[in-house]
């Protein structure tokens, strides 16, 4: 049974970037990237939605 390959994280620098710009948390932006991948305008786009929810 061969393990699965690991894939690098996102840059600390973006994560902290995005959250900064988008109001959620840095932790939010991680579950978002882990979903979404690296792209970052559904990154943005998540990230308003669950800051503007609270």
């Amino acid at each position: 049974m061969a393990n699965e390959p690991e894939r690098p994280g996102p840059p600390q620098a973006m994560v902290r970037a995005i959250a900064r710009e988008s109001g959620a948390t840095e932790q939010q932006i991680r579950e978002i990237i882990s979903l979404v991948r690296f792209d970052r305008a559904s990154i943005l786009r998540e990230a308003r939605l669950l800051a503007k929810d609270g």
